[in-house]
């Protein structure tokens, strides 16, 4: 299982004193040094954290590993992810008031839209994924649209309080990686997930990456971003052994 570290809350602490530190870029490279599989951050139209240079830096300066852009699905960002290239784009949804992604695209309700917003992205040669809730409904349309790859939103399980929530969580979430590599997605999955709680999601055999952000940028102010990293790494890959 690969394992996506996002950035993001490096620039949201830079961003709340509009200084130079800590410098995402930095950070980009310390967890590729680390373990990490892909660098993931997300350009929001707020531009509240990661900058447009920030993304331009790091298709500079990140070779070894893909580089995966969080994006909404507007002309603006398309035309950034066809300058910059990276290896694939993921589309959120995005709202301005939100503190962070409630949930995931409603893809059936833009399906005309996002299949030629897809395909032109598709021209440059850039992978799409779309995060979304796992929900096979959403994941038919995710194929219809022209999608490489579903990210399944991981935000209700990271949430629940009780064992039965956690578990019926878990199993929507197992129920639809099955179902989305059935019909040939590639199966992904993030947000919320934890020390604490990502080993289930990790033993899932159909996801195949996870992309994680807060949790190791906010365990990297007691660890070090190097050990918060391979923390996150070790424990996804003993949840691995054991499929």
């Amino acid at each position: 299982m690969r394992l996506g570290v996002n950035i993001d809350h490096i620039a949201t602490l830079r961003e709340a004193r509009k200084t130079f530190e800590p410098d995402p870029i930095k950070g980009a490279l310390i967890a590729r040094d680390a373990g990490a599989d892909q660098i993931t951050f997300h350009l929001r139209e707020d531009r509240r954290h990661i900058q447009d240079e920030d993304v331009y830096k790091l298709k500079a300066v990140i070779k070894e590993i893909p580089l995966n852009m969080e994006m909404a699905a507007t002309e603006e960002m398309k035309r950034i992810a066809k300058d910059v290239k990276p290896d694939r784009i993921t589309l959120v949804p995005e709202k301005r008031q939100e503190i962070t992604t409630e949930g995931g695209l409603d893809v059936i309700s833009l399906k005309e839209y996002l299949k030629n917003f897809i395909e032109d992205i598709k021209n440059t040669g850039i992978d799409v994924a779309l995060f979304i809730d796992p929900d096979e409904r959403q994941i038919d349309a995710s194929l219809e649209v022209g999608a490489d790859a579903v990210e399944l939103h991981t935000g209700e399980y990271a949430n629940s309080k009780t064992d039965t929530d956690i578990k019926r969580e878990l199993e929507r979430i197992k129920k639809s990686a099955v179902y989305g590599k059935s019909i040939g997605l590639k199966v992904f999955a993030g947000h919320g997930l934890t020390y604490l709680n990502v080993q289930p999601i990790a033993k899932i055999p159909e996801i195949e990456e996870l992309n994680i952000g807060h949790s190791i940028i906010a365990n990297s102010i007691f660890l070090g971003l190097e050990e918060a990293v391979r923390k996150m790494k070790k424990l996804i890959l003993e949840a691995r052994e054991d499929i």
